[in-house]
């Protein structure tokens, strides 16, 4: 099935990948014309699942790669990917001090970054932008790796990157579109919101897909800083907030399943 996407540019590639993760914030979205709240134990698992899949991402499908090309490279490796990985990671670091945003899924629904007079409604959806930022680029840098010759095997492991990450939007999506219709917007509204959250990946993936292709020799670099980016939202954002409430226990197996489920996919077919 795969065999017939080989004839596609990779940069078109990533706007289908980041297209679909952009669809799955859009599904998660979705879920605000089905229910008014999630329970706590089901929100705190999904966001668990989805920090075990972006862990599982970012060490299998970006750094691992990242190193085999700096070792191929003749780079010193360890060093190299380090400068990325830190890079992507204190650069998000940076984004999250600079932007006001709520951590959304927080029961105190506390505020960070500048100070800021947009509505809630607006920080709620710049909050969940923030995570699709390092996302978008993750699954470009995939397919832009491909570059101008590549194999069904190699196609396969970017597509594993976009699945994974799609399959962990769709709680972000929800964590958007539901606390909005709580706070008196119409289920319409709350929707075009949630989705309008993961707008950035496609063009984050653009851009990443564009670089990589374009300037082959920033490849192990791109690669890193994805997955530090990726690692900062994880731990900033994803694990403290499944970890509210009292039936924390569900975050936690949600992570290991989201884990090995990204591992058994990346290994497995990548």
């Amino acid at each position: 099935m795969l065999d017939s996407f080989l004839s596609f540019h990779p940069v078109f590639l990533a706007l289908l990948g980041t297209g679909f993760t952009w669809f799955c914030t859009a599904f998660g979205a979705s879920f605000v014309f089905f229910f008014r709240s999630v329970p706590r134990p089901v929100f705190n698992a999904m966001l668990g699942f989805a920090a075990g899949v972006m862990i599982a991402a970012s060490f299998w499908s970006l750094l691992l790669p990242s190193i085999a090309l700096s070792e191929e490279g003749g780079q010193i490796a360890w060093l190299h990917v380090s400068f990325g990985f830190l890079s992507g990671g204190l650069t998000l670091y940076a984004l999250h001090k600079i932007l006001p945003h709520l951590h959304v899924g927080l029961e105190e629904n506390r505020l960070e970054g500048g100070r800021s007079s947009l509505q809630r409604s607006l920080l709620l959806v710049l909050a969940i932008t923030l995570h699709n930022i390092p996302e978008g680029l993750a699954v470009g840098v995939a397919f832009g790796a491909l570059g101008d010759s590549y194999t069904v095997e190699s196609l396969t492991a970017a597509v594993v990157v976009a699945f994974g990450i799609g399959i962990q939007n769709i709680p972000e999506g929800a964590a958007v579109s539901i606390p909005l219709l709580r706070e008196g917007f119409s289920p319409k509204r709350s929707f075009w919101y949630g989705q309008l959250s993961g707008f950035v990946e496609p063009i984050g993936g653009l851009i990443g897909a564009a670089l990589v292709f374009y300037v082959e020799s920033i490849l192990p670099f791109a690669l890193s800083f994805a997955a530090g980016a990726m690692i900062f939202v994880v731990v900033e954002e994803l694990i403290p907030e499944s970890h509210t409430g009292k039936e924390t226990e569900m975050s936690t197996l949600g992570a290991l399943f989201g884990f090995v489920l990204m591992m058994a996919l990346d290994v497995g077919l990548g």
